[in-house]
């Protein structure tokens, strides 16, 4: 698996406080280990969302996320970072 981020998601990472920073880096190691770890809360989102999946970083903070299959192994891009109010306008 390789990850990879977009230009967006490297902009709303580095505006977001840094205890959401830290939170996000913790959720991505799990993410790593095991990407459907039931703490994650992982899940497919629908409507004009429909090619993200979700994971939780904080209780109202999610980062948004789209996957290809690259070969054997898959290519992760996340692809936006903030609340829920914020990511699902």
């Amino acid at each position: 698996m390789k990850i990879l981020f977009s230009k967006k998601f490297n902009k709303q990472y580095h505006k977001a406080d840094k205890k959401i920073q830290t939170a996000f880096s913790l959720r991505l190691q799990i993410f790593m280990k095991d990407p459907h770890n039931p703490r994650l809360r992982l899940h497919q989102l629908s409507g004009k969302f429909s090619d993200f999946q979700s994971i939780n970083i904080t209780g109202d903070w999610r980062a948004l996320y789209s996957e290809q299959k690259d070969g054997d192994g898959s290519i992760i891009l996340f692809e936006a970072l903030g609340t829920h109010a914020q990511l699902y306008k």
